[in-house]
């Protein structure tokens, strides 16, 4: 084992945006699927209760969509690593070959570990389709959202949506863009630990510290 360097690698935004999406998707989770199956004793109007969870909902999905607007901001400005570039490694010939390389350790074919400092080429690629799902989800919820405030100007950015969609359409969007969501949370969680436990490079911690531990070679 060669000597190890270790590299700054998520900056502090990133590590911000990281955790704070991860609350939201957790609080979202599970003030979405009460909103969608509401109880008994959550519709008596003496506790208010189903009001409050709605409240929590319409709460965060404001904090997810300004830690979105920040990370984007962030893919702009920040290090390499946090480049809206990483996202898109198809677009070079360099890129897609290294998705390849991933592709087949992933499959099993080749025992070698396609060693990366930031983001590996596929995870890249997966994530920039949750950051459209992201958007997804944001303009269906906001779109539901405003659908009883007709002149506003948030009804004025997402209301068209209903002369496309009928209002079934859009909440089965959001509520199936709920469960993928959440299927990608637990293979992102997998995918983590096992690429943290084969490069030994601390990913899982980075998120924390900012920091991976990397072979100089």
């Amino acid at each position: 084992m060669g000597k190890l360097s270790i590299i700054y690698v998520w900056q502090l935004p990133v590590r911000i945006t990281h955790w704070v999406t991860m609350i939201c998707i957790l609080t979202l989770s599970v003030t979405g699927f009460l909103i969608g199956n509401p109880s008994t004793w959550a519709s008596s109007p003496s506790q208010f209760v189903m009001g409050w969870i709605r409240f929590m909902h319409f709460t965060t999905a404001y904090v997810f969509a300004i830690g979105l607007a920040v990370r984007l901001y962030w893919s702009l400005v920040g290090n390499k690593y946090a480049n809206w570039r990483t996202f898109f490694p198809w677009i070079t010939a360099d890129g897609r070959q290294k998705m390849l390389d991933t592709f087949k350790y992933y499959s099993f074919i080749q025992r070698k570990v396609p060693h990366v400092i930031g983001h590996n080429t596929l995870a890249a690629t997966t994530y920039s389709v949750v950051m459209m799902l992201y958007f997804m989800m944001i303009a269906t919820g906001f779109a539901l959202y405003t659908e009883h405030r007709p002149g506003t100007a948030m009804h004025s950015l997402f209301g068209w949506l209903h002369t496309v969609f009928s209002n079934q359409y859009l909440r089965l969007g959001h509520h199936l863009g709920m469960w993928l969501i959440l299927g990608f949370a637990i293979h992102h969680v997998y995918s983590g630990w096992l690429m943290d436990i084969k490069e030994r490079g601390g990913v899982m911690s980075s998120m924390f510290s900012g920091y991976k531990s990397m072979e100089k070679e």
